[in-house]
């Protein structure tokens, strides 16, 4: 199902997740270090209850995957605090699907948990939602993956995953210089960047996959989620930023 939310500012989810992070050290007496401990602020701090099941076969949803494989990967019952991650990203099954069973927690138990409970928390206000208590209140799909409850999900569980505090200081350590990559442009331009080399045969999200990669493993995600928070932060370039070039005066 579809959850109609508000607008959320980028900012503020960032915060948010820091916050959680913060709650969550103080709870512990702990420094929050990478790789985050998104099972323990999940189920220990916030007192969630995460399961693995079939989702097809739990909500009698057919498969409409590619080659049949799931396309359901998380659903999440904000009312009774219940999660549910579809079986297929089972780390002690499959340890190679770990990084995104990590973000299917931390989107789940973080985003849809800290930013839209609210929206259907049972009160006298009009605005909040009625919903069936027998079906999940968000079903996680990828072929929805752009609408905006999704969206304020993802973005909610990179900050939380891969904190800009912590992937900033990753880069200083991994980068003394502290400067930002660009993958190497086919026509030569002068920049203020350090170029990724590549073979132009290459597909370029491949080329940038394998950079975040030593990243990817540090915070135990996958590089895909990690690329997009390097670029998302301006650490990581796929082309020279224009806006850049106009205002250096390049």
């Amino acid at each position: 199902m579809t959850l109609r939310v508000p607008y959320i500012a980028d900012d503020a989810i960032e915060r948010d997740a820091a916050a959680l992070l913060g709650e969550f050290a103080h709870a512990r007496g702990i420094e929050v270090r990478a790789p985050i401990p998104i099972e323990d602020i999940v189920e220990k701090h916030l007192k969630l209850h995460v399961e693995f099941d079939d989702l097809h076969r739990l909500l009698d949803v057919p498969r409409s995957g590619i080659g049949l494989d799931p396309d359901m990967f998380g659903a999440i019952w904000l009312e009774a605090g219940r999660i549910v991650i579809d079986e297929s990203l089972d780390p002690e099954e499959r340890p190679e699907r770990e990084g995104r069973y990590r973000f299917t927690l931390a989107h789940e138990g973080g985003g849809h948990w800290r930013l839209h409970r609210p929206l259907v928390r049972p009160t006298r206000d009009q605005g909040s939602l009625l919903v069936d208590r027998a079906r999940p209140t968000v079903i996680c799909r990828s072929s929805q993956a752009k609408e905006r409850v999704e969206w304020q999900a993802d973005f909610y569980a990179s900050c939380l995953l891969m904190p800009r505090k912590m992937v900033f200081a990753a880069w200083d350590e991994a980068f003394p210089d502290r400067k930002q990559r660009v993958l190497q442009p086919e026509a030569p331009i002068e920049h203020p960047f350090v170029e990724i080399g590549r073979d132009f045969d290459d597909d370029e999200d491949r080329v940038l996959d394998s950079f975040a990669r030593p990243f990817a493993e540090r915070f135990l995600v996958s590089p895909i989620a990690m690329r997009i928070r390097l670029e998302k932060l301006g650490l990581l370039h796929r082309v020279v930023p224009r806006q850049r070039l106009l205002t250096e005066g390049f």
